[in-house]
This record gives C-alpha cells, structure tokens and sequence, in this order.
C-alpha cells in the first residue's frame, strides 16, 4: 500500500518522528456499558490520546488508519500515486486536529474517514479545474480528456447528495455514520458493516432506518 511512502509523513518535522510505538501509561477508556468493544472503541481511545498529545498513540492510531485512508483515497481519486499524497495530507491533518475530536458526535474511524473523503474530492477537484484551464487553451490530449471526464461524472454522484447531507443533522448519531459511508463514500452494506464493526444486518438497519428518517422529513417541508 506504499507503506515507505507513506510513513514519510512522520520525518517532515510536522508530526512525530517515526519510531516503534511506545508503550502508554494511559489505558484505553473502559467500553461503555452494552455497547460491543471492537476497532472502533480502540481507535476512538487511541485518537483521544494523539489530541492531547501522546505520541504514541499516534504511532499506533497511523498504523491502524493508513490502510483504510489509503482506500478510501484510491476509491475517489482513481489514481495510486495521488491517492498516497492525499492520505499523506490527512494524516498529518490527523495529528494537528485530533483535540477536536469528540466520540459522543460518531466514531474516530468516522472522523478520520470524513478528513480522508473531503480531502480527495478537493484533489479531484483541483485537478480538474487544472485540466479545465489546459482544455480551454487546447493543451489537454484526448486520452487524458477522457480519464478527467470519467472522474468528473464519478463525482455527480457526491454533489447530488447535498440534499442528504442537509438532512443528516436529523438523525442519530449511528444513521448518520452508516448513511456517510454509504452515500457520500460508495461503501457498500458489507463494508459499512465492517467500518463500524457491527453485524451486517445492524448495518442495513441503520441505513434502512435513516432513510425513512429523511424522507419523512422531507415530506412534513412539502
């Protein structure tokens, strides 16, 4: 996954230095009562700790998101190398913003995974609006004309969506995350249930559940 290139991000003075994880003298917070411990709970834990400045934990939280930050970049952007400057970019943005993080608003793989999203459409953006301004002097080939055009059709898809994203403030905080994997970063049910660490089937409910949660919503506007 160009782990190497990667881990560059730790040696440019902005964040930690790369080296093994420490051991912390801080435990992770004990799981809340009924609610099932998994990788979310370790990463909500470990974000918790990078924001007051442990860095540490920053090592171990790295590891544990670089893969899912990776994909997720590699999914928007189309492109290896862009995608790996893009995670390189959420990373070190992971490290200056992790104060802010706040679990009771959804889960750090959530948090992190919304910087990583935001992060890659502004890229597909940028570098379309770069092809945009060759276009108009005719210095884009047709073959990169193409590709730019397949990526900007792939990001129809993300601005339709604004009116769900108007809506989201509506629901719990649990809709609201399997809604955001769903429909603003093409997570299928499977993966959603993965990404939150529940069964397939809460997965699906959640999502099921979130949507007749908007569109009753949105028929009381009419």
């Amino acid at each position: 996954m160009g782990e190497r290139h990667l881990r560059a991000v730790r040696g440019d003075g902005d964040v930690p230095a790369a080296r093994a994880a420490e051991p912390s003298a801080a435990e992770p917070s004990a799981t809340a009562p009924g609610r099932r411990p998994g990788r979310n709970d370790a990463w909500d834990d470990l974000l918790e700790r990078v924001g007051l400045g442990d860095q540490g934990a920053y090592e171990q939280l790295y590891d544990m998101a670089a893969g899912s930050v990776l994909g997720l970049a590699v999914r928007v952007v189309r492109d290896r190398d862009m995608a790996e400057d893009v995670a390189q970019e959420v990373l070190v943005e992971v490290w200056h913003r992790a104060a802010r993080f706040r679990r009771d608003a959804g889960s750090a793989r959530s948090w992190i995974l919304t910087i990583a999203h935001r992060r890659a459409v502004d890229r597909v953006r940028s570098e379309q609006a770069h092809a945009d301004r060759l276009k108009a002097h005719g210095a884009l080939p047709e073959s990169e004309r193409a590709e730019q055009d397949t990526v900007v059709e792939s990001m129809h898809h993300e601005w339709e969506a604004a009116r769900v994203r108007a809506g989201l403030s509506l629901l719990t905080v649990r809709q609201r995350e399997a809604l955001e994997l769903a429909y603003y970063r093409g997570f299928t049910h499977r993966e959603v249930a993965q990404a939150l660490d529940v069964p397939l089937g809460t997965a699906k409910a959640r999502i099921r559940d979130g949507l007749i949660r908007l569109r009753d919503a949105w028929e009381e506007e009419r």
